[in-house]
């Protein structure tokens, strides 16, 4: 009797640690990829162009530009969340922080992939805007159905609106503003890797706008002619924009930005190249320490936390804009001394 008294805490504290679920979730070191390399057979950073002659105008790359994640784990029971906060390795906040309770996680992961999209175009832009490559006002969406789809494609760049230019997206709207639904408006663009087109347009109406209804969006934007495609599924946020810029001004310039060093960062990136703050710097620095980095970029507002997990295996780098990240490889490079935390 005193055996089985005894023996019933016990069972009943296995079933807690077993079966109940806490309201945390756990943060820790995730996945890292190299933006220089392949996942799933594919390029993570492709890059689709010919000089015109049939040869490539990306410049051969090796070593690594990894970016970084971080792990979620949801749904803890009681003793995978105390395993987890003993390992020392992943942290546990408060679900709520992670899912507002305003919102599903549907709609919360919807919003991450949104996000991840966003900074692959902001990649993009940044270095292009970075290597040069001149504006052009620049189709961002088509909808569908509407006046222009079939007929102007996510990419293009539209020069000419009935035979006048449109050097700027204040230029463009100024025309589509003067119009009325009905008209026709003919439009000349430039696609990647196809040749250039013109096209006309039939405008239709929208109850918002008394003017022409195009049914395109449009912005100003570095332009260059060939096709840049992001290749990682199942990552959220925009956490990844510095390294996939970082990647396509390697592919695009001679040399390689590593130095021959493992390099490994993180950043958000705007379309003009500035670098920003994300979550999870200690988490990520982990990763890339568990995958061999030496040399990690850190977004100049994380510093501070980052030094708080520092490890001198690790040399962080500060970095602000896409500009700074470049110069700073181009120092380690060298053999000097880049900016640090």
């Amino acid at each position: 009797m005193t055996l089985v008294v005894a023996l019933v805490p016990i069972v009943a504290f296995g079933v807690l640690l077993s079966l109940v679920t806490v309201p945390y979730v756990s943060l820790g070191p995730g996945p890292t990829f190299n933006t220089l390399g392949e996942v799933d057979g594919k390029q993570v950073v492709d890059i689709k162009s010919t000089d015109g002659t049939g040869g490539s105008i990306v410049h051969p790359t090796s070593g690594h530009l990894n970016m970084t994640t971080v792990s979620q784990r949801d749904g803890l029971t009681l003793g995978e969340a105390l395993a987890l906060w003993m390992s020392g390795r992943d942290q546990l906040v408060p679900r709520d922080l992670v899912y507002p309770p305003d919102k599903s996680k549907d709609e919360i992961d919807k919003a991450n992939t949104n996000e991840f999209k966003s900074s692959e175009d902001n990649a993009e832009y940044a270095a292009l805007s970075f290597l040069k490559y001149p504006k052009a006002v620049t189709v961002e969406s088509v909808t569908d159905p509407g006046p222009s789809a079939g007929k102007l494609q996510d990419g293009d760049a539209i020069d000419m609106v009935n035979n006048v230019a449109v050097p700027d997206m204040a230029a463009f709207q100024a025309i589509v503003k003067a119009t009325k639904p009905g008209e026709q408006m003919v439009i000349d663009y430039r696609r990647k890797n196809q040749p250039a087109g013109t096209v006309t347009i039939t405008l239709g109406s929208n109850p918002d706008r008394p003017h022409g209804f195009l049914g395109i969006g449009v912005l100003d934007a570095p332009w260059a002619p060939f096709d840049i495609e992001f290749n990682l599924a199942n990552i959220g946020g925009p956490s990844a924009g510095l390294m996939f810029s970082l990647a396509v001004v390697d592919k695009l310039t001679t040399g390689d930005l590593n130095g021959g060093k493992f390099v490994a960062g993180t950043g958000t990136i705007s379309a003009d190249g500035a670098v920003g703050p994300i979550g999870g710097i200690t988490h990520k620095m982990m990763a890339a320490q568990d995958a061999g980095a030496t040399v990690f970029l850190v977004p100049a507002d994380n510093c501070d936390e980052a030094l708080t997990a520092r490890d001198d295996r690790l040399q962080l780098v500060k970095v602000d804009t896409l500009t700074a990240a470049v110069d700073a490889l181009h120092t380690i490079s060298a053999g000097g001394e880049p900016p640090r935390c």
